[in-house]
Parts: C-alpha cells; sequence; structure tokens
C-alpha cells in the first residue's frame, strides 16, 4: 500500500520483466484464472511481537524492487536473490522479519518434467514450488477468486502439458527449427540492448537463444494439440451433453500425442 496516497500495489515476478510493482488494476486486467488471497497468522508469536511485521515485509519488497533491477529467475535457485522467481519474492520479505514462508522444499524427481523444465532454463530441482504455499499452516486463506469459464481453458492447457511430460518421460526432446536460430540470436542480442533501458521484448532475460527458440517451438506445438482436444472435447460434449471431466480431457490429450 502506498502510505501518502493510500493506493494499493503488488509485487510480481514477471517472465519478461523481472520482479515488478503493478497496481491492482495492471494485476487484475493481466489474464487471471484463480488467484488467492493468504495471511499470516495472527497468532503466530512473531505477529504477537510485532502486528506490522507483514506491513513492513512488503514494503521491505516493495523498496527493494524499486533500489534494485531484479531479474526473473529461470534457474529457481531460491536461496540466491539476485534473482527471482514468484516464491522467492514471498520467501525473501518474510525472511527479513524472521519468518520462514515455505518450511520445507519440494524435489522434482520426474524425468520428463525435469528434462522438459531444464529445456528452459530451471537448475534447481529441489525449490520452493509456489503452489504448496496454499498448505502452509502459518498462513490462512482470506479470499479466493475463480472464473469458471475460463479455468476449463485452463484444463486444456494443463492436459495437454501433461501429455507433452509424459512424451518427455518417454526420451522425447523439445525441437526446435536451426534455421530460426540465428533470427533468435539477433532477437537475443536485441534483447539485451532492451534490458538496458528498462524494455523486455521480445526474449526475456535469463533465457538463452537456444532455450528461447525451443521455447517458441514448445509454444507452437501445444497451440497446435490444445487445437486438436478443443475439437474433441467439443464433440463430447455435442454426443454426451454435457463438459467432459478433467480425466476424460487427459485421456484427449494422451491420444493427440500418442504418448501414455
Amino acid at each position: 500500500m502506498e502510505e501518502e496516497i493510500n493506493e494499493p500495489y503488488l509485487i510480481e515476478a514477471h517472465i519478461k520483466r523481472g520482479v515488478a510493482i503493478v497496481t491492482a488494476e495492471e494485476y487484475i486486467n493481466d489474464r487471471k484464472l484463480r488467484f488467492m488471497v493468504l495471511r499470516i497468522r495472527n497468532d503466530l508469536p512473531e505477529i504477537k511481537e510485532d502486528p506490522l511485521l507483514p506491513h513492513n515485509a512488503a514494503k521491505f519488497m516493495f523498496e527493494e524492487t524499486q533500489k534494485r533491477h531484479i531479474p526473473y529467475d529461470f534457474k529457481m535457485t531460491f536461496f540466491e536473490p539476485e534473482a527471482m522467481f514468484c516464491s522467492e519474492v514471498g520467501s525473501y520479505a518474510y525472511k527479513e522479519y524472521g519468518i520462514q514462508l515455505w518450511q520445507s522444499e519440494s524435489t522434482i524427481s520426474s524425468y520428463g518434467v525435469v528434462t522438459l523444465l531444464n529445456t528452459f532454463g530451471v537448475e534447481n530441482f529441489v525449490t520452493q514450488m509456489p503452489s504448496d504455499l496454499e498448505y502452509d499452516p502459518q498462513l490462512a486463506v482470506v479470499a479466493e477468486w475463480r472464473y469458471i469459464k475460463a479455468l476449463f481453458e485452463d484444463h486444456l492447457y494443463n492436459v495437454v502439458i501433461d501429455a507433452i511430460l509424459v512424451c518427455a518421460k518417454n526420451g522425447e526432446e523439445i525441437d526446435h527449427n536451426e534455421w530460426l536460430l540465428s533470427t533468435v540470436r539477433l532477437e537475443k542480442g536485441y534483447s539485451y540492448l532492451m534490458n538496458l533501458i528498462g524494455r523486455t521484448d521480445p526474449v526475456p532475460e535469463g533465457m538463452s537463444a537456444m532455450q528461447a527458440a525451443k521455447s517458441e517451438a514448445f509454444i507452437s506445438r501445444h497451440e497446435v494439440l490444445k487445437e486438436k482436444v478443443s475439437t474433441k472435447a467439443a464433440e463430447f460434449l455435442k454426443m454426451k451433453n454435457y463438459t467432459p471431466p478433467y480425466w476424460e480431457l487427459v485421456r484427449m490429450a494422451e491420444e493427440t500425442t500418442g504418448c501414455k
């Protein structure tokens, strides 16, 4: 909260911009399917001792973001604050005030998931998984919002991801267009210059040209597969007269990729 004008802000780790301060309106207008508001429980000893601790932690991160440029942490190395992904923003701020969020880390051990994430620059697979915060006993859920219609689109997105992960587990790698790699390298050089003046496009800071080329190939493949699964889902709805449940979408995605 901006103390002088009482305007709320949010601090987020954005893949292209790094850690950034956005207004509530900007945050909401950036397409959301679901978000949850969590609050530190007021019966924690640290909060009893200092009720303003959450405010001070948020202020600390707000000022830290203003003071220095913090790039997005594709490696997911939560113990090095030079770059940050989403979990780090919260854990780093509260750690300064004696509260350890994510009291234990999650281990990503699936070969398919590790292989796919490594393609895009992830190096640390024992890390603070964003969704784990929902189950931290130090926090209480105070609000949740969901866009039901858009959640179906999210289900389509996720089942294709799951099917691609199965393909990765079976040894399939993300391919890329070798002929476009030189173009992506030029884009990376241009992006470096843009980063110097605070711009972000077209290749995210911290992502190599090869990773960007594979990312583009992955996105293109995902869009094609998602469209095919969407067609199957529409046929299911027409035949059964109800929206296919998640497990049916999983089956359709696996059929589409041919990976099971």
